[in-house]
């Protein structure tokens, strides 16, 4: 028998269907000690700006001083990367011991957990044995279902912006899905939550107050930007609600806004006993580092990866572009997969567009680049008459796309790559195969820039 594979044994394909409920990971968790509840946690859901709020959130933490756990998903270099320990990711040694004992108790359970159950209780574990003092807990999917709502009484329940996703599994309305992420609520915790929609608000405001859940929105109203990023100084400077000054090196339109969010919960924490101090938030908020969320990873031409991967996602990418490059008309690097309201992403980016490079993304479930390449075509010409759209060109491979759409944009143009996390990894290879990806972008470990 060869060396145990840790990614093998969690990714098997047997393990992959999601199958919403938390009895499978209850009865693993207590085989294995119940390790969570060893830990206190910031529990992090929503569609759109998790995985940047649990970046700031996280950050802000260590900054404080605190042992910090912090656990996302999808990766896009290394599986590693979901389960961090002070802003390192897991080794691959501590993740084959800790893996090893979750399949021993798995491997005895009548009903086998799923993939992301195992990768829940991998995080757990681990965090657990490291001692952690709060771990910042990132959503896999819903919430009231969701494997990582196993745990008790949160710190706090943050829920960042709501959007329509998943809507085979989580409802078709605002309302409904907004009732699945509500689902992390716990009796007596406080919750922050983005100003949602009407109709998610309600939801949550609704949750809240059954569960006696003290429910505090983050007031966009008192937050001002100062200053937009440029080439020169790419960071967005702003202040929220008396803090001045502040900076975040992640580019997105939205980002003030997430930080936005994670401020309040840190302050939520700090009524809490937590001891954070206002320096703390600030180098927080401006070391966060959140992988593939509008970063400028190359230069000549500029070369910017999106994880955009639904509508919202689209939208924010869209008016980020138009508030940061107004004047650019980027070449569109685009990979999809097909479960995904694509033709609706393609209507927020294609007037902004001067050409575009369609690629198959690495993923069993893609849209395979020529069909995606016959979406642009039709949903340009039907509904935007987008001269630029008539002729995508359709790629060979990753490589191959990158390599034209930097061609198309010329070294003073601009490239962005967007459509979905699983291609960013393969474009990024791409650009480090043709020397040039930037060295910071190439040394990503999970752990934040300096």
């Amino acid at each position: 028998m060869g060396e145990f594979d840790p990614v093998g044994y969690i990714n098997e394909p047997r393990w992959h269907e999601s199958r919403m409920g938390l009895e499978r990971t209850r009865e693993l968790l207590d085989r294995l000690g119940n390790p969570q509840d060893e830990l206190r946690f910031v529990h992090v859901a929503g569609t759109n700006g998790k995985g940047s709020v649990c970046a700031y959130t996280e950050c802000i933490l260590r900054r404080a001083g605190y042992k910090t756990g912090l656990f996302t998903s999808p990766y896009l270099f290394a599986f590693e990367e979901r389960i961090r320990v002070e802003g390192a990711c897991i080794s691959r040694e501590d993740l084959t011991r800790v893996t090893l004992q979750v399949k021993e108790a798995a491997d005895a359970m009548e009903d086998h957990p799923t993939e992301f159950e195992l990768m829940t209780a991998v995080a757990l574990v681990h965090f657990a044995q490291q001692q952690c003092e709060i771990v910042v807990l990132e959503v896999g999917l819903g919430g009231r279902l969701d494997s990582t709502n196993v745990i008790d009484e949160p710190e706090v329940s943050v829920i960042a912006r709501i959007g329509l996703d998943h809507t085979a599994l989580l409802g078709s309305t605002l309302g409904q899905i907004a009732q699945e992420k509500a689902g992390i609520i716990k009796e007596g915790c406080p919750v922050v939550t983005w100003p949602q929609e009407a109709e998610a608000f309600e939801a949550i405001d609704l949750r809240a107050a059954e569960r006696g859940a003290t429910l505090t929105t983050a007031d966009f109203s008192r937050l001002r930007i100062e200053a937009a990023p440029t080439v020169d100084d790419p960071c967005w400077r702003f202040s929220y609600c008396g803090l001045e000054g502040l900076r975040t090196r992640l580019l997105g339109a939205y980002q003030p806004f997430n930080a936005a969010l994670a401020i309040e919960a840190a302050r939520v924490l700090r009524e809490r006993g937590w001891n954070i101090p206002e320096e703390a938030v600030r180098e927080g908020v401006e070391h966060a580092v959140w992988h593939g969320r509008f970063e400028a990873v190359s230069r000549d031409p500029l070369f910017v990866v999106d994880g955009g991967h639904n509508p919202q996602g689209a939208q924010a990418l869209a008016d980020t572009l138009r508030q940061v490059f107004p004047d650019a008309r980027p070449v569109f690097l685009i990979g999809v997969l097909e479960d995904k309201d694509y033709p609706e992403m393609l209507e927020a980016i294609l007037p902004l567009g001067g050409a575009f490079v369609c690629i198959t993304p690495d993923n069993p479930r893609a849209l395979p680049a020529h069909k995606l390449a016959r979406a642009v075509r039709w949903t340009g010409q039907d509904l935007l008459g987008c001269s630029a759209c008539v002729n995508p060109y359709v790629a060979r491979s990753v490589a191959d796309g990158v390599a034209r759409a930097r061609e198309l944009a010329g070294p003073d143009g601009m490239v962005v790559a967007f459509g979905s996390l699983y291609s960013l990894a393969d474009v990024e290879a791409a650009l480090d195969e043709a020397g040039a990806l930037r060295e910071d972008a190439r040394a990503y470990d999970g752990g934040e820039a300096e």
